[in-house]
């Protein structure tokens, strides 16, 4: 297996994590704290609405990085898929940032390295 083997499965492995802590939030978990902020202990409507687009968004950049990897067919074309991994590559990299400033303690505790982690995958995938 190669190193953008293992970073694209690793973090399909993170992105399904957040994925299911999401779904957490979608369904009432009082997890609020680590998230959106972390205004609110159960998330309002409105969030959680957040809460199911980012869960669509987490399965697209799982395939983006899979598709990068050559472990599934590329995003419209390999140029496509390339900018893509880039793309996400400078998302993740903002994350870092945002949720490092976040108000909520537990967000910037756990939020910042996930993504710190993440940004660092997708830019193994991006340089290969």
């Amino acid at each position: 297996m190669t190193v953008d083997q293992l970073a694209a499965l690793a973090a399909c492995v993170i992105l399904a994590g957040l994925g299911i802590f999401q779904l957490a939030l979608i369904c009432g978990a009082p997890l609020g704290r680590m998230a959106w902020g972390g205004y609110h202990t159960v998330l309002p409507a409105k969030l959680r609405i957040g809460s199911a687009v980012s869960v669509v968004l987490y399965g697209l950049f799982a395939y983006t990085a899979l598709a990068k990897a050559g472990l599934a067919p590329p995003v419209i074309n390999d140029d496509v898929t390339a900018a893509a991994a880039w793309a996400l590559t400078a998302y993740f990299a903002l994350g870092v940032v945002m949720n490092g400033i976040s108000r909520s303690k537990p967000e910037r505790l756990t939020m910042t390295p996930t993504v710190l982690v993440l940004a660092l995958l997708y830019l193994v995938l991006s340089l290969n």
